[in-house]
């Protein structure tokens, strides 16, 4: 029994050391690429720098928030932000689910039909952006072209104020619908046919099979697609930045597009810093309160089930 127990020691020190040797470079990567830019994001933020000639020296303490705070620019990129989430909430992702549980019935050319679906998400956003400014330009768009063949006056799609967010979410819609119609499809081929057939042999209509059955079953992909939704939404950059810089006056302006404004155009890195911080609060806030409240029964599920393969 003594000349066991030094063994095994020795193996789970082994083990560790296995472990160890594993997650360091991991370890390394994730602190230098994403802990000590958050570091350096919050304490720029208490400067007043323009990015220029080394490190920051005019400390500010707070005074970048508290101008962030009173600049209604700021509060209207709230605003965009909140508008964007609920139109994916109601519109994107219902429909990316309708999409998904209609291809996966049977149907003539069904592979076809999801490659087209999904091949948006594949083009970068750059080439996305590009190709909806041709087909939404006022002048000799395709869009506009469309309208005055069935007697509508075209529109100012990314011009006017009124309509720019929403041509924004049409151009969104269109760029990332295909990732939540993909998820939506494994989900719902992830449940187990006879669980299916077991609801329509017991009398449930097409409905009833959906709600009391599908849809709760999906339930776990349903709450992973609107994370990423939400959380994508208050990041939104790339889009906006290329089709309309946030404009007309601030009418189409995120957290990001703002922050990109005031440090890269106007050398106010300190002020940038500061709004970045806004967003990685928001987001973490959001990320953890969501895990804590929405996921944790998708989260203790999966513990669980580590738990027991080990």
């Amino acid at each position: 029994m003594n000349a066991i127990r030094p063994r095994s020691r020795r193996a789970r020190l082994r083990g560790s050391l296995t472990i160890l040797a594993f997650i360091l470079p991991a370890l390394a990567l994730f602190c230098m690429l994403v802990l000590t830019p958050i570091i350096v994001g919050f304490y720029t933020s208490l400067f007043k720098w323009n990015g220029l000639g080394g490190l920051p020296r005019d400390f500010v303490g707070l005074d970048n928030y508290t101008r962030l705070f009173a600049d209604p620019v700021f509060y209207g990129d709230l605003w965009h932000t909140v508008v964007l989430v609920v139109l994916s909430l109601v519109i994107q992702l219902p429909l990316a689910l309708g999409i998904a549980l209609l291809l996966n019935q049977r149907l003539r050319g069904r592979a076809f039909y999801r490659v087209v679906f999904f091949a948006p998400y594949v083009l970068s956003e750059a080439i996305t952006a590009v190709l909806f400014m041709l087909i939404l330009s006022p002048s000799v768009g395709l869009a506009n072209q469309i309208l005055g063949i069935v007697g509508l006056d075209g529109l100012e799609w990314f011009a006017d104020q009124s309509t720019v967010l929403l041509s924004l979410f049409l151009v969104i819609t269109w760029k990332y619908f295909g990732l939540h119609m993909i998820l939506y499809l494994t989900g719902r081929q992830a449940i187990p046919r006879e669980i299916i057939e077991a609801a329509q042999i017991d009398g449930g209509n097409a409905w009833q099979v959906f709600r009391r059955v599908t849809l709760p079953l999906l339930g776990p992909t349903i709450r992973i697609s609107i994370f990423l939704s939400v959380i994508g939404t208050i990041q939104l950059f790339d889009l906006v930045w290329i089709i309309t810089e946030g404009g007309p006056s601030h009418a189409s302006e995120t957290l990001a597009v703002t922050m990109y404004q005031f440090g890269f155009k106007r050398f106010q890195v300190g002020y940038a810093s500061a709004i970045s911080v806004v967003m990685f609060l928001l987001s973490l806030v959001f990320a953890l309160g969501y895990q804590r409240y929405v996921m944790r029964r998708d989260l203790e599920g999966a513990t669980t089930v580590l738990r027991e393969q080990r």
